[in-house]
């Protein structure tokens, strides 16, 4: 297993992270997948044997079941992992049971230790922008959860640039403790991270820990032509066809379906090998977080770890999934390329 620093910090983490959004059972995320307590068991060893150490949750999915089902998952094995959770989300009816004020803070990470049965959590990660909290009240709250050690490392998730920036400005200015990572959805289908969020923590040293790497399932190779999304699928519970034209038209995701599937081909891969393999070797990408039904969907995704796309073969894969920036970056990319490699110098 390669390690990672995340961003600047001292801590290195796996370049593969275990999602657990599936663990529920029968819970709000169920159509990504029930894994119960004796299968996440088994998910846990089997990760843990190929150097797969921390595991994501937040406190939102299923209503905080993925980080009850985890905390028994991981009991007695605390010392050879790392925990890395996300709190802001809405997870009660009351006027504070959602955002990023201190006490809507306190209170989720508190109750997120008591779920996974841990003292202290590795990395804590806002999971939204809480526009109607000052940013100083965040950070400060956040700040004083490291310095009574309920949390190790703090980040955001799903934030636009200028709020990363702004926080970022605060801790500074106020001599607390900064944002090292930034969850952020990133794929071959969904490369606007690259247009701003990209050049930012590569400018500001955030690693970028990333959610979705397989777009919510369409680049598994499950869909194609002439194969729509199975029945099963979290894409068909979800909308099916409608939720192709919302990233990109179909004509155009069916082209990058036939690259990916001559890509695999071509290494004797899976086409999700193949897609978590380009996300993996992108600039400032710390670790890609993975998800799974099952053992054997785990087991696949893992050999994503066995090889690397060629410098060709990566660029066809840029090529077949490029679209064109919102503005400003179409203009910066135009008119002040010579001064702004855009999106981002790719090494």
């Amino acid at each position: 297993m390669e390690y990672r620093q995340l961003g600047r910090s001292g801590m290195s983490v796996p370049i593969l992270t275990m999602g657990t959004a599936t663990f529920n059972e029968g819970g709000k995320f169920s159509a990504w997948g029930s894994t119960g307590v004796e299968a996440a068991s088994r998910i846990v060893d089997t990760c843990l044997d190929a150097g797969v150490s921390m595991f994501d949750s937040a406190d939102a999915y299923s209503n905080g079941e993925s980080e009850t089902i985890l905390g028994k998952a991981i009991a007695g094995k605390r010392n050879r992992l790392l925990i890395s959770t996300k709190g802001a989300h809405r997870v009660g009816q009351g006027p504070n049971d959602v955002g990023t004020s201190r006490i809507h803070l306190m209170a989720t990470v508190e109750a997120s230790l008591k779920r996974l049965g841990v003292e202290t959590i590795d990395l804590f990660q806002v999971h939204g922008f809480d526009a109607m909290t000052p940013v100083d009240e965040t950070m400060r709250a956040l700040d004083d959860l490291v310095r009574a050690g309920k949390i190790r490392y703090i980040g955001c998730s799903n934030y636009s640039g200028w709020h990363i920036l702004k926080s970022l400005w605060t801790a500074d200015k106020r001599g607390l403790t900064p944002f090292v990572a930034h969850q952020a959805h990133y794929s071959l289908l969904s490369r606007e991270f690259e247009w701003e969020l990209m050049p930012l923590a590569l400018s500001e040293g955030l690693g970028t820990v990333v959610w979705s790497p397989l777009a919510q399932g369409r680049l598994t190779g499950k869909i194609g032509r002439d194969r729509p999304a199975p029945e099963v699928s979290r894409v068909a519970q979800r909308g099916g066809d409608m939720m192709f034209d919302e990233v990109m038209p179909k004509d155009r995701f069916y082209t990058l379906i036939d690259v990916l599937e001559a890509i695999a081909a071509e290494v004797g891969r899976s086409v999700s090998q193949v897609a978590l393999n380009w996300v993996l070797h992108r600039p400032s990408v710390s670790t890609v977080i993975i998800g799974a039904r099952n053992e054997d969907q785990l087991r696949d995704n893992l050999r994503v770890l066995e090889f690397r796309l060629n410098d060709d073969q990566v660029a066809r894969l840029d090529a077949a999934s490029t679209r064109t920036p919102a503005y400003p970056y179409w203009h910066q990319m135009q008119v002040y390329g010579e001064r702004n490699p855009f999106p981002v110098k790719l090494v």
